[in-house]
């Protein structure tokens, strides 16, 4: 192994441990609880050489959410694969949940986090060629889809769609994560009656 490639890997694993330790204290404390010195002494490094790796604790936010987005992305992948938009876009809604109840921390991380890290979160999911950008076209490539199709109510905006259905998951888990006994209902039944709902809405035919 020659002197750049051991220094290459020196580095990416003095990364790896930042976004570890960092992922930590997020998990634990909340993103707003990060600060560059607080991981440096969870590694044992000085504060000034973690800016080495990364330029703020912003980018290190950042960093943990394209990992979140992408694990986003790997969960909703089978129900995206469906060849039925309608088939896709329920299913989407459903693998969505379960994601979010399923990993509570990550989730609080990606979507309910401080409005002090909003550029950082956000700056992540709207990365064209990002996860989380790929996990919201397959929402919308399913209406577009329906839309095409006619099985959507004439006039209706698929963009304003996807929003509302997102708005309407993102609804359901944090709602849960933050009042676990409240509404009674389980995430799962409230996933199934919003869904229903919301189709009943769009579709020019609702399925039953």
């Amino acid at each position: 192994m020659g002197i750049a490639e051991r220094r290459d890997r020196e580095r990416a694993g003095v990364r790896a441990r930042i976004l570890e330790a960092s992922r930590a204290i997020a998990f634990t404390e909340g993103a707003s609880a990060l600060t560059m010195r607080k991981i440096a002494e969870r590694i044992e490094y000085s504060a000034a050489s973690l800016y080495q790796h990364f330029e703020s604790r912003e980018a290190i936010v950042r960093e943990l959410c394209r990992d979140g987005y992408a694990a986003l992305l790997a969960s909703v992948a089978p129900a995206a694969a469906a060849a039925d938009p309608l088939e896709r876009l329920i299913g989407i809604g459903r693998a969505y949940v379960r994601f979010g109840m399923a990993n509570p921390e990550l989730y609080r991380l990606m979507f309910m986090e401080d409005a002090a890290l909003t550029t950082a979160l956000y700056g992540a999911l709207e990365e064209a060629d990002g996860s989380g950008r790929a996990a919201l076209a397959a929402l919308a490539g399913a209406l577009d889809e329906l839309a095409a199709a006619g099985r959507l109510a004439p006039g209706a905006n698929t963009a304003r769609l996807a929003d509302a259905f997102w708005a309407a998951v993102h609804g359901i888990v944090s709602l849960k994560l933050a009042c676990p006994h409240f509404p009674e209902s389980p995430a799962e039944e409230l996933t199934e009656t919003t869904i229903t709902l919301l189709l009943h809405g769009a579709l020019t035919r609702p399925s039953p």
